[in-house]
């Protein structure tokens, strides 16, 4: 591998299309293991409303799909909101708490793929749960997929993930509309609704549920490889977007009224209780077709995954934030970022292992995720900040600036998400000092750790490069593709 500028390889140009672009997002969103197991987290906060709680997520992620949308308009940098964020002020001070937030979550949220898939291998089966470290060797078989997959190409990547969400799309709507027509009478309004006193819980389910739409924005992260990025990267994020919902919120409805609303109080204690239903309603057809599509569903986003975070990684080394230039080096003949997937899988498969082995894979992953909930949602509200201050900026002058896509919806998505983060980190207080138990504990510590991670860590490290790192600071995220010289191409 040699360095990553003028005179050595870079990120492959005009690499993909629209369609890699819309399910590089889809992917990491991971539909179907989201309903066989994601959907649990949700279900154990917000009941029969858990359908009101991935609307209200969907929503969320769509008013923040509009910073993206923007400003991918004006820049292709594979930093994403990292880029958009520091190049968004004239001193780059978001930058370093931009990048440290979305860190948070790079490195928990990938639990979702490499403990998630033990977790619902074991839930299958007793024969496998019962041996007792069986669920390492799982973690082993998708770190090491989610490595050689994506190093050896992004075209070769997105292909794969493209093919195999297409078909997973069609198996979520079909079996979801089918299982809906069954339940006839058992169809209701009540899981469109807030039951009494339970708004704090519902909310908390949302940032569960908002782990769902996790990743929609991540085409950004390939945009230097995309063709025709100001164009291709909306297109595909409103894509992604739409078919999002449309395979997840169906089925989130199907799975309650499937499950029965009187007793949707058992239904995250039940093993795997996505894959019940489907066999209750589509028989051994629709379980096996949703278990195969689930264990894909996991691999799929572990390639994603590690195509965005390997990408804005090295995005931030090539500026000279957090990580030395090393880790911005590409791969001669693949052209893919090599160091810093290594270096992304390294640590998190060791975070993961720890924690496994301490709460198991299960409870490890849902721990995990709510820290890197909480470490998404400041990254769209740094993000949000960073497209209103561009706007005045840049774009003003330019006649470019829009009250209502530059200041008023990122506003509004930020204070959705501030409201979700306060409601979740006080829900959690409220569950531990009601139920002091040992259990309880890490729900309330995971969310807590992400506040500070993100506020006071990413604040004080924004504060330091700003006093001592002015230059580097001052350069990072002005990066665009289409706008690097020749030489950078070849």
């Amino acid at each position: 591998m040699v360095d990553s500028d003028k005179s050595g390889p870079v990120l492959k140009k005009g690499a993909v299309g629209t369609i890699h672009g819309v399910f590089q997002s889809y992917s990491f969103v991971g539909p179907a293991a989201d309903v066989a197991i994601l959907l649990i987290g949700t279900v154990a906060f917000a009941l029969v409303a858990t359908p009101l709680a991935i609307i209200i997520a969907w929503l969320i992620y769509g008013l923040w799909m509009i910073t993206p949308y923007e400003f991918s308009k004006y820049k292709s940098n594979a930093g994403s909101y990292y880029a958009y964020s520091a190049s968004s002020t004239k001193n780059g001070v978001l930058g370093p708490v931009t990048l440290f937030s979305w860190m948070g979550e790079n490195l928990t949220g990938q639990s979702f793929g490499i403990l998630g898939l033990a977790g619902f291998l074991f839930a299958i089966s007793s024969q496998i749960s019962s041996i007792q470290y069986l669920w390492i060797l799982f973690a082993v078989i998708i770190t090491v997929y989610m490595l050689v997959l994506p190093y050896l190409g992004i075209r070769i990547s997105l292909n794969y993930v493209a093919i195999t969400g297409l078909m997973e799309l069609f198996v979520l709507l079909i079996g979801a509309i089918i299982i809906i027509v069954k339940v006839g009478p058992g169809n209701s309004l009540v899981p469109f609704s807030i039951p009494q006193g339970a708004l704090g819980a519902v909310l908390f389910g949302v940032i569960f549920s908002i782990l769902d739409f996790t990743g929609l924005g991540t085409v950004t992260t390939v945009s230097e490889e995309i063709h025709e990025p100001k164009k291709k990267v909306r297109k595909s994020l409103l894509i992604a977007w739409l078919i999002s919902g449309l395979a997840l919120i169906p089925a989130s409805y199907a799975l309650t009224v499937g499950w029965g609303i009187s007793k949707i109080g058992t239904y995250a204690s039940s093993p795997d209780p996505g894959l019940i239903v489907f066999q209750h309603y589509l028989g051994p057809i629709g379980f096996i077709l949703l278990a195969v599509f689930t264990v894909n569903s996991y691999f799929s986003y572990g390639v994603a995954k590690t195509n965005a975070v390997s990408r804005i990684w090295y995005s931030a080394a090539r500026d000279g934030v957090v990580f030395p230039k090393s880790i911005s080096k590409i791969h001669p003949k693949y052209k893919t970022p090599g160091n810093a997937m290594i270096l992304w899988l390294g640590i998190s498969f060791v975070i993961d292992i720890i924690l496994g082995l301490i709460f198991g894979p299960l409870a490890a992953g849902l721990i995990l995720l709510s820290m890197a909930g909480i470490a998404i949602i400041f990254v769209h509200i740094l993000a949000n900040t960073g497209l209103t201050i561009f706007s005045y900026r840049e774009l003003k002058a330019q006649g470019q600036s829009s009250f209502l896509y530059h200041v008023l919806a990122p506003s509004v998505s930020s204070i959705l998400g501030v409201i979700v983060v306060i409601y979740s980190v006080y829900f959690a207080l409220n569950t531990y000092i009601v139920t002091p138990t040992s259990a309880n504990l890490p729900y309330l510590v995971a969310p807590v750790l992400g506040v500070l991670w993100c506020v006071v860590v990413g604040g004080v490290l924004s504060v330091y490069y700003l006093l001592r790192k002015k230059s580097i600071l001052a350069s990072a995220g002005r990066y665009d593709s289409e706008h690097a010289t020749a030489a950078t191409d070849k």
